[in-house]
């Protein structure tokens, strides 16, 4: 059997890595993103990644999402305060501070190098596929 005659593992497309689901690295830049354009509750937050390109309009595991939160509270990227303005339970309202603007600019230069990298990694992968 040659290497192109491997059957492929009994695996679902969108639960396969090459699916491009599994960008968990990408989850803290997108927060930051997130809260440079505004304040948000944990749900508010979870839906609005869900519109970013990263997630192909899935919630992103919203148990993951509150870990990142109370890291990045950690390390001083964002602060958060009990919102108690509306009725119901009193949630917390996510800020981003100077620190994570700082933080999301170094991600924007990350982003941009891997941009070009993956672009490269595009080119030389398109090319191996076909011969």
């Amino acid at each position: 059997m040659t290497q192109t005659d491997t059957p492929l593992p009994d695996l679902k497309y969108e639960d396969c890595p090459c699916a491009g689901r599994n960008l968990d690295k990408l989850v803290q830049p997108a927060i930051l993103t997130v809260l440079a354009r505004e304040d948000a509750h944990g749900y508010v937050l979870v839906q609005r990644l869900a519109d970013l390109p990263t997630f192909h309009g899935d919630k992103p595991d919203t148990t993951g999402v509150y870990r990142f939160l109370r890291q990045m509270e950690e390390r001083g990227l964002v602060t958060s305060t009990w919102d108690t303005s509306e009725t119901g339970p009193a949630k917390r309202l996510y800020h981003l501070t100077g620190a994570g603007r700082v933080c999301l600019e170094h991600w924007v230069g990350t982003l941009c190098a891997y941009h070009q990298a993956l672009g490269e990694l595009l080119e030389v992968a398109r090319k191996a596929s076909k011969g």
